[in-house]
C-alpha cells in the first residue's frame, strides 16, 4: 500500500471505505518498544526503501520510533534479522551474509569486507 509520503510499504495500512477513518503501521503497532505511529513517521522511514533493495522472505524487520536528541527528530529505527539462519543482518538493504554465500552471483554485493 502507498504510504502518506508515497512510497510502497507492505506495513502501511490505511482504511477510508464506508466511513472507516484508519492508518497505522504494522511494523511498530504491537512493538511496546516503540513511541505511538504518527503519518509524518513516514516521511524519514527508511523501511519502504529497504524492502525495495532486498525482497528476501527471510529478512525479517523490527521497527521502533524513537524520539531524536533533546525530544525531538522523532525517527524510525530499524533492525534486520535473517529467519533462515537466526543472525543479525548489518545492512538490511544488502541482506545476509550467510544467504549470499549460497546464492552465486550475489557475494560481490559484500565486497572485499567478507
Amino acid at each position: 500500500m502507498q504510504t502518506p509520503a508515497g512510497k510502497e510499504c507492505r506495513f502501511y495500512y490505511e482504511d477510508y471505505h464506508r466511513g472507516n477513518s484508519e492508518q497505522y503501521c504494522r511494523l511498530v503497532r504491537n512493538n511496546p518498544r516503540s513511541l505511538d505511529w504518527k503519518e509524518k513517521d513516514c516521511f524519514h522511514c527508511p523501511v519502504p526503501d529497504i524492502l525495495r533493495a532486498n525482497s528476501n522472505p527471510d529478512l525479517v524487520l523490527e521497527g521502533t520510533i524513537k524520539k531524536g536528541l533533546l525530544g525531538i527528530n522523532r525517527h524510525v529505527a530499524v533492525e534486520a534479522f535473517c529467519s533462515r539462519h537466526l543472525v543479525e543482518v548489518e545492512r538490511p538493504e544488502v541482506g545476509c551474509h550467510q544467504c549470499a554465500e549460497e546464492r552465486p552471483g550475489l557475494q560481490e554485493l559484500f565486497g572485499d569486507n567478507t
